[in-house]
């Protein structure tokens, strides 16, 4: 009698493998959740990063023209351009026009029904993304009171 070396062969039984596939379900059950949430979360925080970028832009025109605002009417503009002392406008540097931009560009909303629009507006805007009042250089998410964070936040009140 002999026996032959080598001709073993390894399978995975049946039950290995129901066992293995169990257990992937019970990870997906527990992760797509969690990573469902992930994405809100992060349009969440995309909204306070770029109302913070906003804010400071803002302020930092304020500081270099005296304290004045920017004009609803020439928000965009004086944001992402070159400015004078007055707040008139230039694509290019020049000696005159010698502060800013204070943007590369404005950010689009991340969040709510007029996601991915950009611009800045008075309380009017319809087709922005940002409201903006100059008597005191506020601006927020262009919302409705309807559209909460996953806390129950209004984002037009971030």
């Amino acid at each position: 009698m002999t026996k032959s070396r080598g001709t073993h062969i390894r399978a995975f039984s049946l039950l290995e493998l129901v066992i293995a596939v169990a257990i992937i379900a019970i990870i997906a059950a527990i992760g797509i959740p969690r990573l469902s949430r992930g994405t809100q979360g992060a349009a969440d925080s995309a909204l306070s990063g770029n109302l913070s970028l906003l804010r400071n832009a803002i302020d930092i025109y304020a500081a270099e023209h005296g304290g004045t605002y920017p004009t609803v009417a020439d928000c965009n503009d004086q944001l992402t351009q070159y400015s004078n002392t007055t707040g008139t406008t230039s694509a290019t540097k020049t000696t005159t026009y010698i502060y800013g931009p204070y943007v590369r560009s404005i950010p689009p909303l991340p969040v709510g029904a007029k996601k991915g629009k950009t611009g800045i507006a008075g309380a009017d805007g319809t087709n922005v993304g940002w409201i903006y009042s100059a008597t005191d250089g506020s601006i927020k998410a262009n919302t409705t009171d309807s559209e909460l964070d996953e806390a129950g936040k209004k984002y037009n009140e971030y």
